[in-house]
């Protein structure tokens, strides 16, 4: 039987249909291509091996599917296994400030149990890194995560991190209060990309509450968003980290009542060895950065 048309009808079987299994394949392939690939490993069989509308597996369809489906299922571990093994590298995505000031405490760790593993860091946002991860580019990110992990993603959440306001020292607001009294604020607003959690969940909130400020300068970290309050080019939305905050020309607002911004650790698949030490060295760094703030989720066991 021809490989490829197995692992087709394996996407068809697990997401229930044509249409949805072309919504979840990870490469690009027409609703068409896979209907009549389907209709060929059928005649490669004999046998019909599912109904098409209400989608349901023939007998002889979920004999095929339960066949196919662990070696389908297992090849993202089995490769990460092989990777491991024969030239242990990981790829890790981060902002720039995880990369530089938490990751290396991390893999001297790590290394402890894996001396020989060589890094290669990626630095990124919450969007590019969710991508990187689909892609097969890095082989894990830490960053801000949802409630729910994305689609074909898994995730441990780490710690929920207070977002604050920081007003440059020459705006006379010395609480947020003050700052809604206007309903609509005319400075301009800065935050990291505005399709990440923290800036979507800043601006819910803000709705919640009659307040309209719309974003005017989106920056690629929380560095930078420091940076330019003490500037003078607007008010910025930031997490309540000192190191990251703390600035003689800015002053910190706290932002009683905003959702915080869930930090985490995201993967695919079953985790190799590697990976799930260096998930749980995270976890442990983590908890003893931030013991206030620190979410109670753990890796489940392998």
């Amino acid at each position: 039987m021809n490989v490829h048309y197995l692992e087709l009808f394996y996407y068809v079987a697990k997401h229930g249909g044509i249409s949805a299994a072309v919504r979840k394949i990870p490469y690009g392939i027409q609703q068409p291509a896979v209907s009549g690939q389907m209709g060929k490993l059928e005649s490669e069989v004999g046998s019909r091996l599912f109904e098409r509308s209400p989608f349901r597996l023939t007998p002889a369809g979920e004999k095929l599917f339960a066949h196919v489906r662990p070696f389908f299922e297992n090849l993202t571990t089995v490769a990460a296994e092989l990777r491991e093994s024969a030239e242990p590298v990981l790829r890790i995505g981060g902002s720039e400030i995880v990369l530089r000031d938490h990751i290396p405490t991390v893999m001297q760790r790590v290394r402890e149990a894996h001396p020989r593993i060589r890094l290669s860091l990626h630095s990124g946002h919450q969007a590019q890194l969710e991508a990187w991860l689909r892609d097969g580019q890095i082989d894990i990110a830490v960053g801000p995560v949802e409630s729910r992990p994305p689609a074909r993603l898994r995730q441990l959440r780490l710690a929920r991190t207070p977002v604050v306001l920081l007003v440059n020292r020459r705006q006379p607001w010395k609480s947020v209060a003050e700052v809604w009294e206007t309903r609509r604020v005319a400075v301009p607003l800065i935050g990291l990309p505005a399709a990440t959690a923290v800036m979507r969940n800043f601006q819910r909130d803000l709705k919640h509450r009659g307040i309209v400020w719309p974003q005017a300068v989106e920056v690629t970290s929380v560095e930078l968003v420091t940076r330019y309050v003490a500037s003078g080019h607007g008010c910025g939305v930031n997490l309540a980290i000192p190191a990251i905050i703390k600035h003689r020309d800015v002053r910190v607002l706290p932002l009683e009542g905003f959702e915080p911004m869930t930090m985490g650790v995201l993967w695919r698949g079953e985790p190799a060895p590697l990976l799930r030490s260096v998930i749980e060295g995270v976890r442990a760094y983590s908890h003893e950065t931030w013991p206030d703030w620190a979410c109670a989720d753990a890796l489940p066991p392998a």
